[in-house]
């Protein structure tokens, strides 16, 4: 199983983790130390299944948008974007459970026009205020129909960490990474009306 680059430091904290509260176990507690080491060992099989990257066809979208990450859609409908479009959009909010793929894709191709960080506080996922209250990034990108597409990561109640790799001027290619968020998160798409 390939993992994600950005999985390096949690898995090095968790495999410390594991031994060192898997040897206490064992020396303190000798045979009942599996109700502890077997639970462990799962927890530890979750970090590695969280930061799996799975072998994905990625198929050259010229015009079409596409689904930015693996998750549930728990949001579809029409908003005012006050941070770069300034004008009515229709918005699609994906959540993503700890269990998901948690890299982040480009939704369209074109060309990045704008990126910002903002800092938050870490509300659920969810919650609809998340959108504007939470950690969180934006990136919009002019598509090759010529048409201004945001996305914006979120960070949740678990997440404590959204990485994007993009720059402005940057070629953006829909389905290729784009970011990465730790641990349950959410993504918003906010595409014109028409």
């Amino acid at each position: 199983m390939k993992l994600h680059k950005e999985s390096k430091g949690t898995i090095l904290v968790a495999t410390i983790a594991v031994a060192v509260l898997g040897f206490l176990a064992v020396y303190f507690l000798e045979i009942w130390s599996l109700i502890i080491i077997i639970p462990l060992l799962i927890l530890y099989g979750l970090v590695f299944w969280f930061f799996r990257v799975p072998n994905r066809d990625i198929v050259d979208h010229k015009e079409n948008v596409i689904a930015p990450v693996d998750g549930k859609v728990v949001m579809i409908k029409e908003v005012f974007e006050d941070e770069f479009l300034k004008e009515k959009a229709i918005q699609i909010s994906i959540f993503m459970s700890p269990l998901n793929v948690h890299i982040c894709r480009y939704p369209v191709s074109g060309k990045v026009i704008y990126k910002k960080y903002h800092p938050g506080k870490y509300l659920v996922a969810w919650h609809e205020k998340s959108s504007t209250e939470n950690e969180r990034t934006t990136v919009a990108v002019e598509s090759l129909t010529n048409h201004k597409v945001v996305f914006r990561q979120i960070a949740g109640y678990v997440a404590r960490r959204i990485v994007f790799y993009c720059n402005e001027g940057d070629t953006s290619n829909a389905g290729h990474e784009f970011g990465f968020i730790k641990f349950g998160s959410r993504m918003d798409v906010f595409l014109p009306l028409d």
